[in-house]
């Protein structure tokens, strides 16, 4: 049976549960700038950044789940191809759980925003 450590489920869960937070707190600040100063020159940059954050974490999100779902499903055992895909997408998606965490944070303290 194609199964993974207990450990390496729990890291992909809570990467997803981190891109999630990421995901929402990118939209959240993407809203209240719009509502608060409008789409103008001075937004729009930052509006389109949020966007990408947004974009990144939501495809490192289900490409976690996709590979996730791809392992539990192979039978008898998962080839070493997709093991191989599933670590490469959780170092990139740790990564980009960072960058994205630093964005929102650094949109936020250029508009002064919570």
């Amino acid at each position: 049976m194609a199964k993974l450590k207990d450990t390496t489920v729990k890291i992909i869960f809570d990467l997803q549960r981190q891109l999630l937070e990421r995901i929402d707190e990118a939209t959240a600040t993407e809203a209240i700038i719009f509502e608060q100063f409008g789409e103008n020159e001075e937004t729009i940059p930052e509006l389109e950044q949020l966007q990408t954050v947004r974009e990144r974490a939501t495809t490192s999100y289900s490409r976690l789940y996709t590979l996730l779902l791809r392992v539990y499903e192979s039978q008898p055992l998962a080839t070493s191809a997709i093991l191989k895909l599933l670590e490469n997408s959780v170092e990139q998606a740790e990564a980009t759980n960072a960058a994205a965490k630093a964005s929102v944070q650094d949109t936020k303290r250029n508009w002064n925003v919570s």
